[in-house]
């Protein structure tokens, strides 16, 4: 490895085409996979990463209120459905790069890195199965307008480890295990067999996503003698806006290591 790993990140970040980003993040991750495969302890590297990722001309951000309404039960309503999933993997990859630029200053266990370096991997294919899915539809990334505040969560949280464990993969990344089997159920009734099956795989590995947050929120706060739930939901109410939507799929955020008491008290 010629880069360190916070410089392999910085990279991802920089880069603004979809399809680009994705590649070069697999790329990256394939190669500190190996080198730790091989037994070796790569160099993190400490960076200033951009505040907010290159993204493409297209698709238009619009305000979370100005996004037109899906109508799942039509094709048009599947291919928007296809593209805010789309959106929100891009989004992920480059939060989980993020996550090992922006705080490759704080001296974490190397396991940190191989758990986001993982995440990262797996979001940027997940991109790419929903991108040759809505190609197959006769769509694409970039048709349809998408959420802007997907980055908010980051920005609030740049100076905030905990918080953006708390935030992202506990809260943001936990709302995926809730919604994905509807989605599924929606493109099965459609026989749409390509859809489903990359949505069961998003639905599988993100589990994982939400288990390495909730895995390292236990051990910071371990670190610094901290009582871990009350600090979850005092970070929930300071980061993220509103209260959290049920149902819950407490299977899945109970595989996660997300008990009820974490979730429910921040509920409507």
């Amino acid at each position: 490895m010629t880069k360190t790993l916070a410089q392999m990140a910085d990279d991802v970040l920089r880069t603004p085409n979809g399809r680009a980003k994705t590649k070069l993040s697999r790329k990256y991750a394939a190669q500190w996979q190996a080198a730790r495969e091989n037994g070796a302890t790569p160099e993190v590297g400490v960076i200033t990463p951009p505040d907010c990722p290159a993204r493409p001309d297209q698709p238009a951000l619009l305000s979370p209120r100005d996004v037109p309404k899906r109508k799942p039960g039509t094709e048009e309503g599947r291919k928007a459905l296809l593209h805010a999933v789309a959106h929100i993997e891009l989004n992920a990859v480059d939060l989980h790069w993020d996550v090992i630029a922006r705080f490759s200053h704080v001296k974490l266990p190397i396991g940190f890195f191989d758990d986001w370096v993982k995440a990262a991997d797996e979001e940027s294919k997940h991109f790419n199965l929903m991108c040759d899915c809505l190609e197959e539809m006769g769509s694409y990334y970039g048709q349809l307008p998408a959420h802007a505040g997907m980055w908010r969560a980051a920005e609030e949280t740049k100076d905030d480890l905990l918080g953006r464990l708390a935030v992202v993969p506990m809260v943001l990344e936990a709302r995926g295990l809730d919604v994905t089997p509807g989605m599924i159920d929606i493109f099965k009734r459609a026989k749409a067999t390509s859809a489903v099956e990359a949505l069961e795989v998003i639905y599988a590995e993100e589990v994982a996503h939400v288990a390495y947050g909730s895995k390292w929120f236990h051990f910071l706060c371990g670190r610094h003698d901290i009582d871990p739930k009350p600090k979850f939901h005092e970070l929930v109410q300071t980061y993220f806006h509103g209260p959290l939507k049920p149902p819950f799929n407490e299977e899945k955020r109970a595989d996660a290591g997300l008990p009820p008491d974490f979730y429910w008290p921040l509920a409507q």
